[in-house]
């Protein structure tokens, strides 16, 4: 096959890569998708014959005639063609069905890389445009929009300083990819980023064509559904690899970048050294027990040791590079008497002294390049940090093995800081900060342990190992006691694992213990009690900061009761002592999946902006500094949308700068799957931070959208909040055939077999709305093509509140000006544009009670045309996305493959609810799950 990405001109090409029109910056997206669909079209005659590549034109030229049927108004058509696509599903076999879903879900992994190639193009395009122009969410456009505020640079630096970000890595199940999969994701990315250079030859062209062929082959032939359930072993090493594939070699860029911001509006000259550290991890995988039993102390242990391992390998790697290049000789320049007397410390500490063969060796080998001779040392100490020692004693590393390891990354700080005093002392500023800045700066941030782990355990266990542990009295004295249960054991457990782990040289590796369903002081103090018995130290003392408890708000009552828990809990002398340790700062996290599984979208969303309020009001009053940490999922339904805009929507006042937010499942490989796209992501957020806290929209006479909230807006988010409320839990939490509906309408069973992630399902195997975790009920609405948590009840709302005089035109304003709304409200559009009644209704065919499939289907379908029209008339558009032509061309380009998957899913199901449970079936439907959940870049 010739070349598909041959331009009929280099200049062309140039064209479309620097263009800022619509239509021919997005040519080469148009191109991408266009010729890996070619390519996947010719592996699929190749490896699963003619027929199945037929079938699936067949298929996506009917999708594709019924969606434009739709947009045309001609309903009967778009209606036939349903129909004839059934029957044609129907009457697949098994095998077919499999091959056919898997056929359309590798179109998905190549629409999903030509897209993501595209952000990567675009963020190159912008940063090298001769414009005035900056990209949406910069950190340029917000230090331009301070600066035109009337905000001084030293002001900015001064916000700056405050700001701190933490993404916590989580491995619920919503990455459905394996990590195999991942691998080669990365490779044709890879490829298809060499295909923007210019120019390139033929033979180049050829052979990327070629490369890209044999990994679309070589991922056909892979299994894309898992054989088994991934360990949570599998899930650390998959979390971790972000680490090597994107976040260390992005950090130094940003930060780069960063000083070049403030170059570029401020014109001031600042270092990457004289910047605060604005960027922290943390993760769960490995930490994270609640209604996981696999998640052990052996485990924790193991995820621990692994990321620093990875860590410390990054680092050895580093410091290898920089003993090569830093090769300055004290011949040509002077080194400083203290690095000088420290590197003669060194000497005395190794095997033999200072006039020990070792010494003597690492002298001939570096006569005069004593910044060398140094870091041969520092090498040395951090294999020795890392636990490894040489074999051959007579070599120099084995005299280098008398040096001690690094107890702390302080030490190691102390060591990198002595040789870039030397270097900027004399004369060698440039190198200091080319080879050994950008390695402070990654030891600032990570440390000597990579990140933070949390540990999270329910409270009503913690209750329960109380009681059990506090059982003993008086007249219980003369008898045997009876054994712990296994769960009192693994807690008492975990906490002598914390103990350990914090007698250690990294005891900042777990500082949070996070408590689902926290819902009173009894709760957090139990923790405080428990980490006692087991021999942690709660308070800070020293290099150990202490093991804070975190309580974690989920429901909706739990939020609005927040503010008053907390207020007891920062006012007890007790705890205020620990409070105190910690430098008066308390950590609180808000649920937002359980939140709207309890209470719907609406009111999910305000009750979380209430308590956000609130607790920074109580924490004013009780001179506690709190940090938020935001548990937010990849779907809308689980608190999901564009972070940017979300922290920017925090309420005005209640945010110091410091924030942690969980990222989960596939949207780890959406933000960090690349150094360009992590750069970009982490940008996103830290200038998104500093707007919220300069808030130059406020200061600026014409500025719009300042995040004030008006007391009419807020009087009728509450009325809206209220009505919303009511709706949901009438017609979907207390009416029983909704959760029968879900069971059988929905593939949420059928998750088991899809082998995603390591943590059932189910808190326990009972069969309950209560039961069921937020993460399935929004995975099987999600499948089903309802995405009901998206927007249910919202509709509702706004119909009521809109037939008050002036109703409309009040949310119409908000919908101009205040950041929360205009989230809101976008989000659940996002959630609509992504659903499909039509074939929604086809799922809900699959209960055998007509009645009861009937009076559940349409009240949902009722909501959703009711929402649907209040949606536009808010915004003020004909058709969804009338504003995001960008998102609405994506979803247009996915859904004539989607589709297809869905009819065959449907029909997959019902035979399976017929009794054909067999494994054929359930790996059909575990591969339709995949290509579902790769097509509407969402699984739960």
């Amino acid at each position: 096959m010739p070349s598909l990405w041959k331009p009929e001109t280099w200049a062309q090409r140039l064209l479309e890569l620097e263009a800022h029109t619509t239509d021919v910056k997005e040519a080469p997206l148009r191109r991408d998708v266009r010729s890996l669909g070619m390519l996947l079209g010719e592996v699929l005659r190749e490896q699963a014959g003619d027929a199945i590549y037929e079938k699936v034109e067949e298929l996506r030229q009917s999708a594709i005639r019924r969606r434009e049927a739709q947009a045309t108004g001609h309903l009967k058509e778009a209606d036939d063609r349903m129909q004839l696509a059934v029957l044609t599903t129907n009457e697949l076999p098994v095998e077919e069905s499999y091959q056919l879903s898997r056929a359309f879900a590798f179109y998905f992994e190549l629409i999903n890389l030509a897209e993501t190639n595209h952000r990567k193009r675009r963020r190159l395009a912008l940063q090298t445009a001769h414009t005035e122009g900056v990209q949406r969410g910069s950190l340029r456009g917000t230090l331009r929009a301070m600066k035109q505020a009337g905000i001084s640079s030293q002001s900015a630096l001064d916000w700056l300083q405050r700001i701190l970000i933490i993404p916590v890595f989580t491995a619920h199940p919503t990455e459905i990819a394996r990590r195999s999969v991942l691998f080669k994701r990365r490779r044709m990315g890879e490829f298809l980023e060499e295909l923007d250079r210019i120019p390139v030859s033929d033979e180049e062209l050829q052979r990327l064509q070629d490369l890209l062929v044999a990994e679309i082959t070589a991922l056909w032939q892979t299994d894309e559904v898992r054989s088994r359930r991934p360990s949570v072993s599998d899930e650390i090493k998959m979390g971790l690899d972000y680490y090597d594939v994107s976040i260390f070699a992005t950090l130094p860029k940003l930060y780069e970048e960063i000083v070049s911001a403030f170059q570029s509006e401020y014109d001031l000259a600042i270092d990457v050294a004289d910047l605060p550290v604005l960027l922290s991890f943390g993760s769960w995988i490995g930490g994270d027990r609640d209604g996981n039993p696999f998640v052990t102390t052996e485990v924790t242990r193991n995820a621990l040791a692994a990321a620093r391992a990875r860590l410390l390998d990054y680092y050895e790697k580093r410091v290898q590079l920089v003993i090569d290049l830093l090769t300055t000789s004290a011949q040509q320049q002077p080194v400083s008497a203290a690095l000088r007397r420290r590197l003669e410390g060194y000497f005395a500490s190794m095997y033999g002294g200072a006039n020990g063969r070792g010494a003597g060796s690492l002298s001939v080998r570096f006569e005069f390049e004593l910044y060398r001779r140094f870091m041969v040392c520092v090498h040395a100490r951090l294999l020795r940090t890392a636990g490894q020692t040489s074999r051959d004693r007579d070599s120099l590393e084995a005299a280098l093995e008398g040096l001690g390891p690094y107890c702390s990354a302080q030490d190691l700080l102390d060591d990198l800081a002595l040789v870039r005093d030397s270097l900027a002392e004399n004369n060698s500023l440039r190198l200091a900060r080319t080879l050994i800045d950008p390695l402070v700066l990654l030891v600032r941030t990570f440390g000597l342990h990579l990140h933070t782990l949390d540990v999270r355990q329910h409270a009503r266990l913690h209750d329960k190992t109380l009681k059990e542990a506090s059982a003993w009295c008086e007249s219980a004295a003369g008898t045997v006691p009876s054994p712990m249960s296994p769960e009192t054991y693994e807690v008492i457990e975990t906490f002598r694992t914390i103990a350990e782990v914090k007698r250690g040289c990294s005891p900042e590796a777990v500082r949070q213990y996070v408590i689902s369903g926290a819902a009173t002081v009894e709760d957090v103090m139990a923790v405080v009690w428990l980490a006692r018995l087991g021999g942690v130290e709660v308070a800070a003392t020293g290099n150990d900061p202490g093991l804070m408890p975190v309580p974690l708000f989920e429901s909706i009552e739990d939020l609005q009761n927040a503010p008053a828990v907390c207020r007891e809990l920062w006012t007890r002398p007790d705890y205020r002592r620990l409070l105190d340790s910690w430098g008066s700062t308390q950590e609180v996290m808000l649920g937002y999946s359980d939140s709207n599984k309890d209470g719907g979208m609406l009111t999910s969303t305000w009750e979380i902006f209430r308590a956000h309020r609130a607790l920074h009001e109580v924490a004013r009053e009780c001179g506690v500094k709190l940090r938020l940490f935001h548990g937010r999922g990849g779907t809308v339904g689980r608190g999901g949308g564009p972070t940017h805009r979300a922290i920017y929507a925090q309420p005005v006042g209640a945010f110091e700068g410091q924030i942690r937010i969980t990222e989960q499942g596939e949207v780890l490989n959406w933000k960090y799957s690349d150094v360009v796209l992590a750069e970009r992501n982490l940008e996103l957020m830290i200038a998104a931070s500093l707007d919220a806290l300069a808030r130059p929209n406020a200061l600026d006479p014409n500025g719009h959208q300042s995040g004030v909230l008006l007391p009419e807006w807020e009087a009728a988010l509450d009325e809206l909040s209220a009505d919303a409320f009511t709706f949901y839990r009438t017609q979907i939490i207390d009416d029983a055939e909704v959760f029968e509906y879900f069971e059988v309408a929905t593939p949420v069973a059928e998750l088991e077999h899809a082998k995603i992630g390591s943590r059932p399902a189910r808190r326990s195997g009972r069969k309950s709305f209560a039961d069921l975790r937020a993460i399935p009920w929004v995975f099987g609405w999600t499948q089903s093509r309802l995405m009901l948590p998206g927007w249910f009840g919202v509709g509702y709302a706004i119909s009521r509140y809109a037939k008050r005089p002036g109703g409309m035109a009040l949310l119409q304003a908000m919908m101009a000006e205040f950041p929360l709304f205009i989230d809101l409200i976008r989000n659940v559009e996002m959630a609509m544009a992504k659903a499909d009644l039509g074939i929604a209704s086809l799922y809900a065919a699959l209960l055998p009670d007509p009645g009861l499939r009937e009076r559940v289907f349409s009240k949902l379908k009722a909501e959703f045309e009711r929402t649907h029209e209040a949606v536009l008339a808010v915004t003020g558009q004909s058709e969804l996305l009338q504003m995001n032509q960008v998102l609405a061309r994506s979803i247009r380009l996915r859904n004539p493959y989607v589709d297809p998957m869905s009819l065959i899913q449907v029909n997959l199901l019902r035979r399976k609810r017929a009794g054909e449970d067999t494994e054929a079936i359930n790996r059909a439907i575990a591969g339709t799950i995949n290509g579902i959940s790769a097509g509407l870049r969402n699984t739960g």
